[in-house]
């Protein structure tokens, strides 16, 4: 309940006092008279009107707080909301091939790579987001799901050894990872799928060129963001217990083409703070929206207050002028 004139509520300080000053002064403004000794009523047997001779002060008082509350116009409120979430489904194709442990980001690409993207994650609640990995061959780590807890654990779980111990071909299959990202979205029912892929070499391996991959996104109203990451020139590299300067061979062209087919965007990511500021314009780019349509019904509800002051003021009037009365 809501009342719309609300103003009318500090009325209650006035009644607040009128109270106070019946409880303080109120018992010497009643008739009295002097006797030498009271102890000819000390046995007197009380009348239940003792009982009652507050009373028709305390039905005054709820006749007032009453008509206040219906000056104050209480309505009842049936309210709901119906909220429509857009929400976008997203795949990140991320590659795990050896040369994702270079240090040129800290402490590495990759590592650098799945902090940021979990900050990525963490700001979307409303999106399906999932995760495909790649090297030479490309899979699913975790299918879309709006359970990010989930998703984040499996993508803490990435580790670029799976290429290094033969677990999957070493190499980047950008194509295939684009493609593994496709077969991902192309059953969603989303108004916006995305693709973000981030890689730090060019393509040579898979069976499907990224250009293709690319076509495929586009056919199913996929967008394809690339990211390549590593800085310019040679960059620090583990190599048998030491570190050595490995040149940084980004595909630019290629990864600008898949942008430009699927109306996403090419970016470079030459340190961390330039790849958080990646992830944060994609994020702009592809903000889930909102459309909330809220009904409301309202009801006065002054009816059940005005019903008892007026009961309450009865009730004081009959009790002043029978059980009550008092000689002028």
């Amino acid at each position: 309940m809501i009342f719309t004139k609300i103003g009318f509520l500090l009325l209650f300080i006035p009644l607040i006092g009128y109270v106070v000053w019946y409880i303080i002064k109120g018992r010497h403004l009643t008739p009295s008279m002097k006797v030498s000794t009271t102890l000819p009523f000390a046995g007197g047997v009380k009348s239940y009107k003792n009982y009652l001779i507050h009373l028709p002060f305390a039905l005054r008082v709820i006749t007032i707080a009453m008509i206040i509350l219906v000056l104050a116009r209480p309505q009842s409120t049936n309210r709901w909301q119906n909220t429509e979430v857009e929400g976008i489904d997203i795949m990140l194709a991320m590659d795990v091939s050896t040369s994702m442990m270079a240090m040129d980001l800290k402490p590495n690409r990759l590592e650098a790579a799945k902090q940021v993207a979990a900050e990525f994650v963490n700001g979307r609640p409303n999106d399906n987001i999932g995760l495909t990995i790649f090297a030479g061959e490309s899979f699913t780590q975790c299918p879309l799901t709006i359970d990010h807890t989930v998703m984040l654990n499996m993508l803490n779980a990435v580790k670029c050894d799976i290429a290094a111990q033969g677990i999957i071909e070493d190499g980047t299959a950008i194509g295939m990872g684009i493609a593994n990202a496709v077969s991902r979205l192309k059953e969603s029912k989303a108004k916006s799928k995305v693709i973000i892929l981030l890689t730090d070499g060019s393509n040579n391996r898979g069976e499907i060129a990224p250009e293709m991959a690319a076509e495929i996104a586009k056919q199913f109203g996929i967008r394809v963001y690339t990211i390549g990451v590593g800085t310019n020139g040679t960059a620090p590299y583990p190599y048998g217990g030491q570190i050595v300067n490995v040149p940084v061979e980004i595909d630019e062209n290629t990864l600008g083409r898949i942008a430009t087919l699927t109306d996403g965007g090419y970016y470079r990511a030459t340190s961390n703070s330039k790849l958080k500021e990646v992830y944060e314009q994609i994020d702009k780019l592809e903000r889930t929206k909102l459309n909330v349509k809220e009904f409301s019904s309202r009801e006065e509800g002054y009816l059940m207050f005005a019903l008892i002051a007026f009961v309450s003021l009865l009730l004081e009037i009959i009790l002043r002028n029978t059980l009550l009365k008092s000689i002028p």
